[in-house]
């Protein structure tokens, strides 16, 4: 039983330590006490010492070894100093989530990493730590242009496009290392027939609006969400678009441009994932992957409403200022 005394008030002490270490100055606790000192039947036939009458004022009477702020060394010496923490490892764990606690931030984060950890399963009740924030990253390419032509093929029936008067698989062009790409919704009836995407009247101003940032067309990138022509002209449908998309996809993760410039509603909702009008996607940036993307009018929004031509180009101009700022 005298053991058991004496672990008993090393344990209090060490406690004792430990706060202080931790920076708390004041305790207040009551103790309840017996009035006199334990009698055999209290310790079952161990019989009554000046230690253990001693015991109780002992505690209540200790005055705090420590009246000015401790000097804070390392966390490494600071945790290894008190033997006892490597067998509770919980402890500074679990207070971290204590609210009643007060004690400082980084004293519970240097505890958290030196606290040796003894059971990786998750814990009912405790809730999951994310330790570092995690955010999607443009996949790694391990595959090129050509190759993804060539799985596509030139007489594609994935979707019920090449059943309803489609002419040709139209893919992107331009080139393949490009900063700047520009993606549209679907070909029209000049892209169906010639094979090669914004050809057409929208065509012929959009390599107006390339000419006027600044760049030629051969040295960006020029795509659509769907290779094949809808029928009048109307939007690709959700079910045609989600088996063609994923090629585009893999081709921005190949050729990694610094900025995408969607061009109308289809192709901006159908890149971000969103059901926001056009309207008010445009004049700023949005993410795709890390990537910087631009949403603003189709051009042949623009043939048909002139008067945007000059958002549009308010958007082009921050995607050329970017582009210059980039380099």
């Amino acid at each position: 039983m005298g053991n058991e005394i004496s672990e008993l008030i090393a344990d209090v002490r060490e406690q004792v330590l430990y706060m202080q270490e931790l920076g708390v100055r004041t305790l207040d606790a009551e103790i309840a006490l017996p009035t006199a000192a334990p009698t055999r039947e209290t310790l079952r036939g161990v019989p009554a010492s000046p230690e253990i009458s001693n015991l109780g004022s002992e505690i209540l009477n200790k005055q705090p070894e420590v009246t000015k702020p401790v000097d804070r060394p390392a966390a490494g010496s600071r945790l290894a100093s008190l033997p006892s923490l490597s067998s509770r490892p919980k402890n500074a764990f679990f207070d971290k989530y204590n609210p009643q606690e007060s004690v400082a931030k980084e004293t519970l984060d240097d505890a958290l990493v030196a606290a040796p950890i003894v059971d990786q399963k998750p814990i009912v009740g405790v809730p999951s730590i994310e330790l570092f924030d995690t955010v999607p990253a443009m996949p790694e390419p391990t595959e090129t242009i050509e190759a993804i032509r060539a799985e596509i093929g030139s007489e594609c029936r994935r979707c019920k496009l090449s059943t309803l008067g489609r002419t040709k698989v139209v893919n992107s062009v331009g080139n393949f290392n490009a900063d700047l790409m520009f993606v549209g919704e679907a070909p029209g009836a000049d892209e169906d027939a010639q094979g090669e995407p914004f050809v057409g009247r929208a065509g012929q101003l959009l390599t107006d609006i390339i000419k006027a940032m600044g760049f030629e067309r051969s040295e960006v990138f020029i795509g659509n969400m769907n290779r094949c022509r809808p029928p009048g002209n109307r939007a690709p449908e959700p079910d045609e678009s989600v088996v063609c998309k994923p090629f585009l996809f893999r081709e921005i993760a190949v050729v990694r441009p610094k900025v995408i410039v969607v061009l109308g509603a289809t192709a901006a909702q159908n890149l971000l994932e969103t059901k926001v009008p056009i309207g008010k996607l445009r004049g700023h940036f949005h993410d795709y992957l890390g990537t910087k993307v631009m949403p603003t009018f189709h051009p042949a929004y623009l043939l048909r409403d002139p008067h945007k031509k000059r958002e549009v180009w308010e958007d082009m101009k921050m995607v050329r200022d970017y582009l210059a700022a980039s380099i």
